[in-house]
């Protein structure tokens, strides 16, 4: 029993492996990653190719001749020449008949032969013995199993990624998130580079002497040449090593990892009580369309989309903190409730970007034909919503979110500059006004990734969302 589950674990691995071979991109993956044991499978494939038509070529040559048909096609032949040479009047001696007769015989069988083992391949349900097949047998067998661990463990790796649709889905997300960093570092360190203003004397200022500024200049690898800098740049991205900032000598990448926590506590506490009360509302407004509710509800939406942040926050600081005194002015990381009135003018926004969305998505889901099929078979009003509504309306409303989330996540730099807050944000402006050409890239780059994960995140959330986005995900159709 413990002998037939592990054929069965074999059985599995040489299942998926096939599945995946017979992809062509999956199949560049496998043997790229699985090199050094393809090699050794590469050297068994060909031993036994070469044995195998061996054995077939005197099988089938045996069973040729058998089958009668060697006799026939010769008897073919020779009446053939018989003709021809009656036809065009040629004489010639019996050994001389009988030696280009087997010369003809021996070439035409061979094409008769070829033509016979294809049908008799396909007659007897077998096929030519391939380079797959040769992988099945290795893999096939624990000794083989084993070496193919040891030589091409990447390959597993790979072929567990490839072989489960989900896994496959980020995957690919990620390598594209790895080429949309790639490409907005390009674009944003050549920009920096060919802009006018030059680093050192912004930097040290009018009065540094000519000496200062070369030195400045070598100091940060300025005088290199444009593919130096960029291929630092880039090879910075991946070993999170951005450099330091011209201004005060600080690691980029410690400064920004020390102030996302800040950024990202603020942007939860903003999201949370945006969609806390931003989804019931939407979906009040929708189920009351055109009552007093409504009409206030959108009034009220239409202000928080477009009061200024900057000035709500001063409002806000001038009325619970100066006049109140019920809430701190600034930001405290010891005070929780410091982050109320931050949270508050970041999330009205959003708050009104999604009752906006929730309303008019829920509108439009309840006009459907299955919402009236629901109603039609008695269910109550309560439940066709909540059961049936809601969660076909939330994708446009979760897409709302997550824009929203990674551009908060990415900075909200007026609303930390009102609050005195030290968030990415902030860090972000303070440099650009330098600028700071390392710290400006390094929150670019920041920027990026953040987007990248998020819109990875929203994709993956769409499919628990919706049955025929995660089956269209199982499927492979990734794209579309």
């Amino acid at each position: 029993m413990e002998q037939a589950e592990k054929n069965r674990w074999l059985a599995t691995i040489c299942y998926y492996y096939e599945k995946a071979y017979q992809k062509r991109s999956w199949r560049i993956g496998l043997l790229l990653l699985g090199i050094l044991f393809h090699l050794v499978v590469g050297v068994y494939y060909l031993t036994q190719r070469k044995n195998k038509e061996q054995i077939d070529r005197k099988d089938l040559a045996a069973r040729f001749l058998e089958s009668g048909q060697a006799q026939a096609l010769r008897e073919k032949l020779a009446a053939q020449e018989q003709k021809k040479n009656a036809y065009l009047g040629i004489t010639k001696s019996e050994a001389q008949q009988k030696r280009d007769l087997d010369q003809l015989y021996e070439r035409e069988l061979k094409k008769a032969q070829q033509q016979w083992k294809g049908t008799a391949y396909q007659e007897r349900g077998l096929s030519e013995y391939t380079y797959l097949d040769a992988t099945r047998n290795v893999l096939g067998t624990w000794p083989g199993f084993i070496l193919s661990l040891i030589l091409a463990w990447p390959m597993y790796l790979y072929l567990m990624i490839v072989s489960n649709a989900t896994l496959y889905f980020i995957a690919n997300r990620l390598v594209m998130m790895f080429f949309v960093i790639i490409g907005v570092t390009m674009i944003v360190f050549t920009l920096l580079y060919l802009s006018p203003s030059d680093p050192a004397n912004n930097i040290l200022g009018e009065q540094a002497t000519p000496e200062q500024i070369e030195n400045f200049r070598n100091l940060h690898g300025l005088n290199d040449s444009y593919l130096t800098q960029l291929f630092r740049t880039v090879r910075g991205v991946f070993t999170f090593d951005l450099g330091n900032t011209y201004q005060g000598s600080e690691n980029v990448v410690s400064a920004i990892l020390r102030r996302f926590p800040v950024t990202m506590e603020l942007t939860i506490f903003a999201l949370s009580l945006s969609v806390l009360v931003a989804l019931p509302a939407g979906i009040y407004a929708a189920i009351k369309r055109n009552s007093t509710f409504d009409h206030l509800f959108m009034f009220v939406a239409l202000i928080g989309i477009s009061i200024p942040s900057f000035w709500q926050g001063l409002i806000f600081i001038l009325t619970f903190s100066i006049n109140l005194g019920w809430l701190p002015a600034t930001y405290n990381a010891n005070n929780l409730a410091s982050l109320l009135m931050p949270a508050v003018v970041l999330g009205t926004g959003l708050m009104a970007s999604v009752a906006r969305m929730t309303r008019s998505s829920t509108l439009e889901v309840i006009n459907e034909d299955y919402i009236l099929t629901a109603r039609s078979k008695g269910l109550s009003n309560q439940r066709i919503i909540l059961r049936h509504a809601v969660p076909n309306a939330l994708i446009p409303i979760v897409t709302v979110i997550g824009l929203q989330f990674g551009g908060m996540l990415g900075g909200s730099s007026v609303t930390e500059k009102v609050f005195n807050i030290s968030g990415v944000g902030s860090y972000i402006v303070d440099k650009q006004f330098v600028p700071d050409i390392p710290a400006v890239m390094g929150g670019v780059i920041y920027i990026a990734i953040i987007l990248s994960i998020v819109n990875m995140l929203v994709d993956i959330l769409y499919s628990f969302l919706d049955p025929r986005i995660r089956s269209r995900i199982r499927s492979g159709q990734t794209g579309k």
